[in-house]
């Protein structure tokens, strides 16, 4: 590895020759006044963060500061970071970039000047604070490298204004949107944990999804009871269990399609993870009861003689205050007593809802630690609102225990019941701290709800549907196909008033196009899959475009993403999409995209004028369909000319699962994400599934050579990575991607990368902040030179 020194010592060694100070040419008094506004504005805001933490959140705020990983996804990549180190490479890249424009082993401060503006292509604004920051009036070599290696000065701009100001109504914003966010991994065997709410939320999430299942015991893979003697009794009393796991297990199998398998190579470790599941199912089956230590052996208990009664027709006995958090009852148990008999007691086991992927085998979280999680980590990263996607499969007892969940542990964060239907959104800034309840809209009058198909297996849903329900008691998501067919064909439910109610401002309708009647309310919201999102937009670009205008949207990738893949974000932020939902628990180019856009945000990002409404927007005139621009003329377009000059990196982190830093043949690659030819005119995309499974390459593409091997690799006296005449160009909807790869045979492995939206890559020299392939911060780093052009379509 190549030797690497501090700034301070490195341009004390390099520098050399005399200074020769000259009268010194000072920014005008406009500029330096803006720069000082500025930075006082700055420190101002900083200030104003670090104190109006409320009090619920600053215990979690100290501690999870502490906790948190540096992983990108939701804008870590827009921190302030310094080069703090610099190999010998990069110094002698950086010592011939100060020698070409220095007179006399010095920069004059007009020299200077003119290197700012012409060169990094800074504005007055930024010069006079990049004069002021490095003190020195003349630059000599450590003047320079202190400015080269600033925190303000690498290749990603500062956010501009417009991406901080939330005056604007919910519609007219991007939000960093996760979807499934209790998995950790895979759609159909993975874990729940409420550990990935934390993950997402302190990452800069906005918007979380919850699937919530009944808190049947039955059906739960990873629930344990209290003590043995109960899980025997409860396996005793219940002697299917084991056929109803075994029924679910195969169905599961049968509905998964075997091409889709076939495709993904998934099959056989599929059977092996459905075999061992029924393994340890037959394990639980029969549970030996605790031995007490220096007992005789225990008997299997008894069943009781009776079957525990619905919890309405249980008599309740008084009982003292208990702690309010306590009243749902993670387990209850309801007994009676008569005087002048023996006691007769009737036990009710009564678990809280779960968390989970229906119809698969992935495990559950309690719906109440769910809750727990994101209150304490929700407002952590940003104060900015919290939408809660609420996905509801239980019965009418388990939503209002959910309803009584959430208003005991968000309490504070709920909005208040208001006395009449909202005619307008409000802003993300009247918002701070809240928690917005997305979930399906049921008239106050009980009008029925239409029923909709049943979910496929491992399929996503849009989480506005009412599920087929039991009147009373629970139906588990696995339950086999023989008990189906005894039982008649239930009726469709609804959600219950009170759970409705919360979705204040976020009321879930189902879709069935964009003309139905609830399209117009103001506060409703659509889910639609990722492929019904192009289905729509290829018949009707003009209306989607324009709906989402005015309305709340969102988008979630396809069910056939088992591996929990991603959609293109990009391609549905440009027809307006505000919440489009991503699996974070996967790397891709999805995600990779989602850090670009939201990179230094609280996670909101205000669209570009023409795919906003007004600030306060009232109900949509019905002929104001006709007249608003579509897609193809809300936003003037451009045709870019790119060129980026790749001169050197260090301290690049190796591939996962690499050891050998001698092993590694790094070379740089580098991607234009725009829009695709046709999509404008409402054509289809590739953003669809693909069929490799393989995650979307930028529309252009460049690579330089892999020029030695190493973590501190030289790309001196490669030619520039040029980006021609790039037609159809939207700064804020654009994208470019630094990956960095391992030259070797076979699908070259990811090392590092960077996303940067094109309209915050600054011109010039510049250092890029680099992350590892799982998003984790680094420090390593590439030194670039980048020139962009932008030239308006005539």
């Amino acid at each position: 590895m190549a030797e690497s020194k501090t700034v301070d010592k490195a341009a004390a060694a390099a520098a050399s020759g005399p200074v020769t100070p000259v009268a010194p040419v000072t920014p005008t008094a406009a500029a330096t006044a803006a720069a000082t506004a500025a930075a006082a504005a700055a420190a101002a805001t900083t200030t104003a963060a670090a104190t109006t933490t409320t009090t619920t959140t600053t215990t979690a705020a100290t501690s999870s500061s502490q906790l948190a990983a540096h992983q990108a996804g939701g804008g870590l990549s827009g921190e302030a970071r310094r080069v703090k180190t610099l190999n010998a490479a990069i110094l002698a890249h950086l010592h011939k970039i100060y020698d070409t424009h220095a007179k006399v082993h010095q920069w004059h401060a007009d020299g200077t000047a003119t290197f700012l503006r012409d060169i990094q292509h800074d504005g007055d604004i930024e010069v006079a604070r990049e004069l002021v920051l490095c003190k020195e009036k003349d630059w000599d070599f450590n003047s320079f490298l202190h400015y080269i290696t600033l925190p303000t000065t690498n290749a990603l701009a500062h956010p501009p204004d417009q991406d901080r100001d939330y005056s604007w109504s919910l519609s007219n914003y991007f939000i960093s949107s996760s979807h499934n966010t209790y998995l950790t991994g895979n759609q159909l065997s993975s874990s729940s944990s409420a550990s990935a709410y934390k993950n997402v939320l302190l990452r800069g999430g906005r918007c979380i999804e919850i699937d919530v299942w009944d808190g049947d015991e039955s059906e739960s893979d990873t629930s344990i009871s209290s003590s043995d003697e109960e899980a025997a009794a409860a396996a005793a009393h219940q002697p299917d269990v084991y056929d109803k796991r075994k029924k679910r297990v195969t169905k599961v199998k049968k509905k998964i399609p075997t091409a889709l398998l076939g495709k993904m190579a998934l099959g056989e470790k599929l059977e092996q993870k459905l075999v061992k599941k029924l393994e340890n199912y037959a394990e639980k089956k029969k549970p030996e009861p605790k031995k007490p230590h220096g007992s005789e052996p225990a008997t299997s208990p008894t069943p009781p003689a009776t079957t525990p009664a619905p919890m309405a027709e249980a008599p309740v006995a008084a009982a003292p205050a208990a702690d309010p958090r306590s009243h749902v009852g993670k387990k209850a148990s309801i007994s009676s007593s008569h005087s002048s008999h023996s006691s007769t007691r009737r036990a009710l086991s009564f678990k809280e809802p779960r968390v989970l992927h229906g119809h698969t085998l992935t495990k559950e979280v309690s719906f109440r630690d769910v809750c727990v999680a994101v209150r304490k980590y929700g407002f952590v990263a940003s104060d900015l609102p919290v939408i809660v996607s609420l996905e509801v499969h239980c019965c009418a007892e388990q939503q209002e225990a959910m309803v009584a969940i959430m208003e005991q542990e968000w309490v504070g964060h709920l909005l208040p019941e208001p006395k009449e239907d909202a005619q307008s959104l409000p802003t993300p800034g009247d918002l701070r701290g809240k928690i917005l309840v997305k979930v399906k809209y049921t008239p106050p009058d009980g009008a029925k709800t239409p029923r909709k198909p049943p979910t496929p297996p491992g399929g996503a849903s849009d989480g506005d549907e009412a599920r087929p329900l039991p009147a009373t008691g629970t139906s588990p998501p696995g339950a086999g196909a023989a008990s189906s067919a005894k039982k008649p064909a239930k009726k469709a439910s609804k959600i219950i008033q009170a759970l409705s109610k919360l979705g204040i401002y976020t009321r879930g309708v189902s879709f069935k196009s964009l003309a139905q009647p609830e399209a117009t309310m103001p506060t409703h919201i659509f889910s639609l899959s990722e492929n019904s999102v192009l289905e729509v937009h290829e018949k009707t670009p003009r209306e989607l475009f324009n709906h989402n205008r005015h309305f709340l949207m969102r988008t979630y990738p396809s069910g056939l993403r088992i591996r929990s893949s991603n959609l293109d974000p990009a391609v549905f932020w440009r027809k307006g999409i505000q919440v489009v939902a991503l699996n974070w628990q996967n790397w891709d180019g999805g995600m990779m995209l989602n850090e670009g856009m939201f990179a230094g945000t609280g996670g909101y990002v205000l669209k570009p004028e023409g795919y906003r409404t007004d600030k306060k927007f009232a109900a949509l005139p019905p002929s104001a369909a006709s007249e608003t621009a579509p897609q193809a003329t809300a936003v003037e377009h451009y045709t870019m000319d790119l060129t980026v000059e790749v001169l050197a990196a260090q301290s690049l982190p190796l591939p996962p699962g690499d050891r050998k830093a001698h092993s590694f043949h790094p070379y740089v690659k580098v991607e234009v994400h725009v829009e695709e030819p046709g999509e404008r005119a409402g054509q289809p995309t590739k953003s669809s599934v693909p069929a490799d499974g393989k995650e979307k390459e930028g529309e252009y593409k460049a690579r330089t050579k892999a020029p030695q091997r190493g973590i501190d690799p030289d790309f001196a006296s490669q030619p520039p990575l040029r980006f021609d005449h790039v037609p159809g160009v939207v700064p804020a909807l654009s994208f470019v991607r630094f990956l960095v790869r391992d030259d070797e045979y076979g699908r070259d492995s990811l090392a590092a990368w960077a996303c940067v939206r094109l309209d915050r890559l600054r011109d010039g020299y510049r250092f890029v902040h680099l992350l590892d392939a799982q998003g984790m911060e680094t420090e390593a780093v590439l030194l670039v030179r980048i020139a962009k052009k932008l030239s308006p379509v005539v």
